[in-house]
């Protein structure tokens, strides 16, 4: 037998205003029926109230898990691609520091695509770019996803043949020499006019560059591939993504520094910061307390300027912060003098052999991805809620 209860009640049990129990007849949610001993006010079903707040808790449980999924620290994704161990990241179980001493881009993209055949960035020769920089790589990558094939009944190994072309026409964006069969790094260096020990040092930067486990570039690309879209429109999700400068233009935000400390000192600078509590762009990681590896490993290779040494060891002296990744790699910028924004074209060609890992990886899960909005915006107004008495 059913159990009735009043507005008051109601309202208590849901923890809602007499709007929102009204709401949920409206609705058909919620059964109610003239109170026998008063017929001005009416009495709600108890069980389907239970039921409605069972719901509600349930949801506030799901909004949680959803929230901390999206913006917490650990990921929501299952992926075989990146992971941190003993405070080190490692592709595929390796080690990537150790990586970067001998191995090249290619070979990292061979084993974080799974490829069978080696991979080839020598991307087929086009008109030369002119300025190259960021805006012709855009560019020249909007144009592919326009006109891209979508990622869905294609054989692996044709996918893997169209993401390293990809990888060289956005390196050929950046300044890369086009042409020939040799190694990215080799032709970034002759493209930017450098030595071959130059080019070692940009070897590294890129292999240490190449993933960094699910990142919000990451997490984009993934969205995109989920959809069915094409390896071009995938990989420029990832990279305008890169492009804030809370991500992969981060060094954009470092150089901006450097070039105060070109013109002020070490000193006036980190004074200036300190004194106003104002962070330092470059210095610490969340995910490395201890220092970022990947820094240390490129920074131990090369002197950079010394200006720009002298103020690295007073930050670190004055925070306890060590340099991270975007610190080294626009010092490895100004030692070998390259162009202006050659710290992003490093970083965003690098991260595209990453990007595109997780784009093939999330092509196995055949789901979109679409996580759900809550809504705290303004309520519409109601309906009333409809008569249930005879009609004649």
């Amino acid at each position: 037998m059913a159990t009735w209860i009043s507005l008051d009640e109601a309202c208590r049990l849901l923890g809602v205003r007499a709007q929102t129990v009204y709401a949920y007849v409206s609705r058909g949610k919620l059964e109610v029926m003239p109170d026998p001993a008063d017929t001005r006010r009416s009495l709600y079903r108890a069980e389907d109230v239970a039921g409605l707040a069972k719901r509600k808790q349930d949801g506030r449980k799901h909004e949680t898990l959803a929230a901390n999924a999206l913006f917490g620290a650990e990921p929501s994704i299952p992926t075989a691609l990146t992971a941190f161990f003993r405070g080190r990241p490692h592709y595929r179980g390796q080690d990537a520091v150790d990586l970067a001493r001998t191995g090249t881009l290619e070979a990292v993209a061979g084993l974080l695509w799974g490829a069978e055949q080696a991979v080839d960035f020598s991307a087929p020769a086009s008109a030369p770019v002119s300025p190259p920089g960021r805006v012709a790589a855009f560019t020249a990558l909007a144009g592919l996803a326009a006109n891209g094939h979508s990622t869905r009944g294609r054989l692996t190994r044709v996918l893997h043949i169209e993401a390293q072309n990809l990888v060289g026409q956005l390196a050929n964006a950046f300044g890369a020499r086009q042409g020939g069969s040799q190694p990215l790094h080799r032709r970034f260096a002759q493209g930017w006019k450098q030595t071959a020990p130059m080019g070692e040092l940009l070897r590294t930067a890129l292999v240490l560059l190449a993933d960094h486990e699910l990142t919000s570039s990451a997490f984009a690309t993934r969205i995109a591939a989920s959809t069915g879209a094409s390896l071009p429109a995938c990989l420029l999700a990832g990279l305008t993504t890169l492009s804030g400068p809370l991500h992969g233009d981060a060094t954009g935000r470092v150089r901006a520094l450097f070039d105060e400390v070109e013109r002020q000192g070490e000193d006036r600078v980190v004074a200036h910061y300190l004194s106003n509590g104002l962070p330092l762009a470059g210095f610490g990681h969340f995910l490395y307390p201890d220092g970022d590896p990947r820094a240390a490993a490129l920074l131990a290779l090369f002197e950079p300027p010394r200006v720009i040494a002298r103020f690295i060891e007073k930050v670190t002296q004055q925070t306890g912060l060590l340099p991270n990744i975007d610190v080294a790699l626009v010092a490895l910028v100004a030692h070998g003098r390259l162009p202006a924004d050659a710290a992003f074209g490093l970083f965003a060609t690098a991260r595209s052999v990453g990007l595109l890992a997780h784009c093939m990886e999330q092509l196995d899960v055949v789901q979109v991805i679409r996580p759900r909005g809550r809504y705290v915006g303004v309520v519409p107004a109601l309906a009333p809620v409809p008569s249930r008495g005879n009609t004649v």
